[in-house]
């Protein structure tokens, strides 16, 4: 006499086999699968740029107005750069020598705020009162280039201080899709535009 059972235990087929007394049990090797993720979107790249720029003058506005910028500067930090869950290459437009290079979240903030003894000529890159802060994405046809988790963009940053003044900086972004889903800096070089007549 033969009997034939199959039941599903978490998405993988699960059939017993009762066969003269003897018990076989086989089992599907298809192993469940979590949902796919949907990919990066170019307008999520250009959200998390977006935000990186509205940060910049959020902080100096805090700063401005007798604030806890420190306190401000440090969550968009947390908020925009990937420290907590992976590893960040960032180099800041106005770093030099052995701080040209930024790969700690207290580097980051020293850049922005300024303060720190280990990082003695920061001056608070965010903290000069920039009024306005736009980007776009010029390096190719649209700038954006998007690889699974990870989107590449390259362009401008363009920020204007209260005089009306706009410094244009050459900027390159990594984002990385985190465990949460958000977009983070994984990788941010940007530097002043080459001027040959100088």
């Amino acid at each position: 006499m033969r009997m034939l059972k199959k039941k599903v235990i978490r998405g993988c087929a699960v059939v017993t086999v009762v066969l003269g007394g003897a018990i076989l049990l086989g089992q599907a090797l298809a192993v469940a699968q979590p949902p796919n993720k949907a990919p990066i979107t170019e307008d999520q790249v250009n959200a998390a740029q977006q935000a990186w720029c509205d940060a910049i003058v959020k902080i100096g506005k805090v700063y401005e107005e007798g604030g806890d910028y420190e306190a401000v500067a440090s969550e968009l930090i947390n908020d925009l750069y990937d420290f907590d869950e992976g590893k960040v290459f960032f180099r800041p437009t106005l770093a030099s020598g052995e701080h040209a290079f930024r790969s700690t979240k207290e580097g980051a903030l020293s850049y922005f705020i300024g303060g720190n003894a280990n990082f003695p000529n920061d001056n608070g890159f965010a903290l000069y009162g920039w009024e306005k802060c736009d980007f776009d994405n010029n390096a190719a046809e649209n700038g954006i280039q998007i690889h699974g988790d990870v989107a590449v963009t390259m362009g401008n940053v363009y920020l204007t201080n209260r005089k009306g003044e706009v410094v244009t900086v050459d900027k390159t972004f990594v984002f990385r899709r985190g465990s949460d889903g958000k977009l983070r800096l994984c990788a941010h070089k940007s530097a002043l535009p080459n001027d040959p007549g100088k």
